[in-house]
């Protein structure tokens, strides 16, 4: 049967969450010293969880859940200085390389060469597009489609725009929460390929109505040899 294939961005195709992971420790050495006894992680993962419905992800949103809560949790004595580090922090951020994946550049070339390939990633828009064009991986895509949540709506959204029925659609994706139960829940399949580190809040406990329609692999090399098998069965 024909399949159209669903990529996921940060932290499948590209590193991503281990740049956050070195933000966020910048931010505890930034903050640390100025607070007693507060579990700075958790008041962020807070206020992360908090702005997502105001500021969607990425890391825009990641840098103003940063400055709010260096501000809440020192009751508003942070100094400006470590203010502007934090806007500092989240520019570097927006800077930093797109550094793929092993494998990826030349994997996402011969699934092309069968396959129609779509990427359906969620954050900010400028940052995405702007990530997706240093990748090098644009010519080899079909479709591209950024979004702001990543559940079973958009992905009914995404293929009845593409003309794309549910059964001939495979997602990869590092995320239970944004790139398996929702997919599975619309009627496709999905291949979960473990990133740098699980963010809380992309957890997801995957059903037994999933089961027999998605598979874990170790490697982004390892797709195409599962997508034969698939197209054959």
């Amino acid at each position: 049967m024909p399949i159209v294939v669903g990529l996921d961005g940060d932290d499948t195709l590209w590193h991503n969450e281990r740049v956050f992971s070195m933000t966020h420790e910048r931010f505890r050495a930034l903050v640390d010293p100025f607070v007693d006894d507060i579990d700075l992680d958790r008041h962020l993962l807070d206020t992360e969880r908090r702005n997502l419905a105001t500021f969607g992800y990425g890391v825009k949103s990641f840098t103003l859940s940063m400055v709010e809560t260096a501000i809440e949790v020192t009751a508003g004595q942070i100094p400006t200085s470590v203010i502007a580090e934090l806007l500092d922090a989240g520019r570097q951020m927006l800077a930093h390389p797109v550094e793929l994946f092993e494998g990826v550049a030349e994997t996402v070339a011969s699934l092309a060469a069968r396959w129609r390939l779509v990427v359906v990633t969620k954050g900010d828009l400028f940052h995405q597009e702007s990530k997706l064009a240093r990748s090098g991986l644009l010519p080899h895509l079909w479709r591209v489609e950024i979004v702001s949540e990543k559940d079973a709506d958009t992905y009914r959204r995404v293929l009845d725009g593409a003309g794309v029925a549910a059964e001939d659609f495979v997602m990869v994706g590092d995320s239970l929460r944004s790139d398996i139960a929702p997919v599975l829940a619309v009627g496709g399949r999905a291949i979960h390929i473990p990133g740098f580190r699980e963010w809380e809040l992309e957890r997801a406990e995957i059903g037994p109505d999933g089961e027999g329609r998605w598979w874990s692999l170790g490697s982004f090399r390892e797709i195409p040899a599962l997508l034969d098998s698939l197209a054959g069965a």
